[in-house]
């Protein structure tokens, strides 16, 4: 096989795939230098994948002021490029699209020629579309790359989709996996159903988004009938914001999550830590403002840890609420075993001669 290929059936198999968040400057120019760090990180901590110009990464890295995303797209496929050469394996590249048709297909264009190997579709800002047009969106997109569908939380910019939307989306070619970040058990059930029941169903990877709900995702085994027999599918991966923050031990705590689910035993501990996950997710996601602060949240943590220079987002609007600062510091004294400072404490030097 082909590093393409490879990277596909590692996508198929199930991995940790972190969203990069945007380094900038003091200017809110890029912060090349700063983005490569992060990168070096994640790459590090033993992900599988990486994913960018995606919601973790600002959707304004795309407005003319900025101009930013195919210069992020460039340094993340170049520095999975040299970890990969150096380490002989091989990393996801998955690269956020989004916009009308037009958009989208240029910019899943732009991310092949960039070595990318799927695209993340995302349906943010399409809310006055119907859902035909949402397919067949997908349809144009999947001819240039293999997709991963997103079902994006209505909480920032996503809808609510039918499940015969979703039976629509799982039925075309090329479509590779998908993404479900509703943060919401009865539409994550709809995906979950959809790709099961679906003649396609071997060919899509579910991976949650769902960082409100990350343990147990992993952990659950949903079961369907079809023509009198019993269907079994899973989140077998999770491509996920929250990821981009304490990721070693994310990696470390997902292996774990894999094994318990192969061998069929989930013990209660397992349970305690989807609660402390979940809550570790409520200070940095800022739940406590309808996520107004999520971005900045994870700026904040990768800056205490020394891996961001600064914390501003592209837009003013992305900042941190008020106590959610207080909230930030709570989660981080109450569960140190979730917390990776100690492995970047040692290694961020090294990372930054990269």
């Amino acid at each position: 096989m082909n590093r393409h290929e490879i990277a596909l059936k590692k996508l198929s198999e199930g991995t940790v795939i972190p969203a990069t968040p945007l380094a900038l400057n003091a200017d809110k120019t890029l912060n090349e230098k700063g983005q490569r760090l992060l990168m070096n990180y994640y790459l590090n901590c033993g992900v599988g994948g990486v994913a960018t110009a995606v919601h973790t990464t600002q959707f304004e890295i795309r407005d003319k002021e900025y101009n930013l995303f195919e210069p992020v797209l460039k340094i993340v496929s170049e520095e999975i490029d040299r970890f990969e050469k150096k380490n002989n394996t091989v990393i996801v590249k998955v690269a956020g699209v989004c916009g009308k048709t037009e958009q989208a297909t240029k910019e899943a264009q732009f991310a092949k020629e960039c070595g990318f190997d799927a695209v993340l579709l995302s349906p943010g800002g399409l809310n006055d579309m119907p859902e035909e047009y949402m397919v067949e969106r997908t349809k144009a997109v999947a001819e240039i790359m293999p997709v991963i569908g997103f079902y994006l939380q209505t909480a920032v910019g996503g809808r609510v989709f039918s499940y015969d939307y979703w039976t629509k989306v799982c039925a075309i070619d090329n479509v590779v996996a998908i993404k479900c970040a509703s943060f919401n058990r009865y539409t994550t059930i709809d995906v979950v159903r959809a790709a099961a029941m679906s003649n396609r169903k071997d060919e899509i990877t579910l991976y949650t988004g769902n960082d409100d709900n990350i343990v147990i995702d992993l952990l659950t085994k949903y079961r369907f009938e079809k023509d009198g027999k019993m269907i079994e599918k899973c989140f077998e991966g999770g491509l996920l914001g929250h990821w981009s923050v304490w990721t070693k031990k994310v990696v470390e705590m997902f292996e774990m999550l894999m094994e318990a689910k192969k061998k069929d035993e989930i013990p209660a501990e397992l349970l305690t830590l989807a609660a402390e996950v979940t809550d570790v997710n409520s200070a940095f996601f800022d739940t406590a403002h309808s996520f107004k602060g999520s971005i900045a949240g994870l700026h904040q943590v990768l800056h205490k840890q020394g891996l961001m220079e600064y914390t501003h987002c592209l837009s003013e609007r992305e900042c941190l609420s008020t106590g959610q600062l207080e909230e930030i510091e709570r989660v981080y004294a109450k569960y140190p075993h979730l917390n990776d400072d100690e492995f970047i404490a040692q290694n961020i030097e090294d990372w930054k001669q990269v």
